[in-house]
């Protein structure tokens, strides 16, 4: 069993990422899950379900491995709304070309949902926030567009787009905290692994003391 004190149930660099640089150490071990959302499903539901079923699936085949091995596990999902509709990750050019067309020269959020799984004796404890960030977006030219799509970067990403890479030029307004868009959010991410007991403080807090 490894040192760390929690697991990341996400193949993203970019939540990778953010981890690190808040001075966490981690493991990673992906899951698998069917992430189609429910009939009727609001986007703040769909998010957090999603993001509870990768904590759980992880937390369960740790356990089946090494019941000795209680370390909690955080997952988080990331989508894009735009008049109460989920924009997912694109499934080819084509969907994100709609999607960056449904996002210019307007405002849309972006929810992310983070949750840890903790074990208390035998019991799995589920905790879990959904964060939203309001984005604005400039008006964007077709050519605009299509620049953007031949650069790859619109792929496996909610809303078709990374607000860390070339589409930081897109944006032209932000309420909200920036690492919720990227895809996970920072402050509220270590308010959830200090309560689930994955780490003692931030390490922050533990260097000012």
């Amino acid at each position: 069993m490894s040192a760390h004190g929690f697991v990341l149930a996400s193949a993203s660099p970019r939540r990778r990422e953010i981890l690190g640089t808040l001075g966490l150490r981690f493991d990673v071990e992906v899951s698998a899950i069917d992430e189609a959302a429910c009939a009727g499903e609001s986007p703040g539901d769909y998010v957090h379900r999603i993001a509870g079923d990768k904590a759980r699936a992880v937390a369960e085949r740790i356990a089946a491995r090494d019941a000795s091995d209680t370390r909690a596990v955080l997952a988080a999902d990331t989508t894009v709304v735009v008049d109460g509709a989920i924009l997912g990750k694109p499934e080819d050019d084509a969907d994100a070309r709609r999607m960056l067309r449904a996002l210019s020269g307007r405002a849309h959020e972006v929810l992310t949902a983070v949750v840890v799984c903790s074990r208390d004796r035998d019991e799995l404890v589920v905790r879990g926030r959904v964060v939203r960030t309001e984005v604005s977006f400039r008006a964007l030219e077709d050519a605009a567009i299509e620049a953007y799509l031949s650069s790859g970067e619109h792929r496996d990403k909610a809303g078709a787009y990374g607000i860390q890479g070339l589409a930081m030029g897109f944006v032209t307004d932000l309420r909200g905290s920036y690492t919720n868009v990227v895809g996970l959010p920072a402050a509220e991410t270590v308010d959830l692994l200090v309560e689930s007991g994955a780490i003692a403080r931030w390490p922050l807090a533990e260097r000012a003391r």
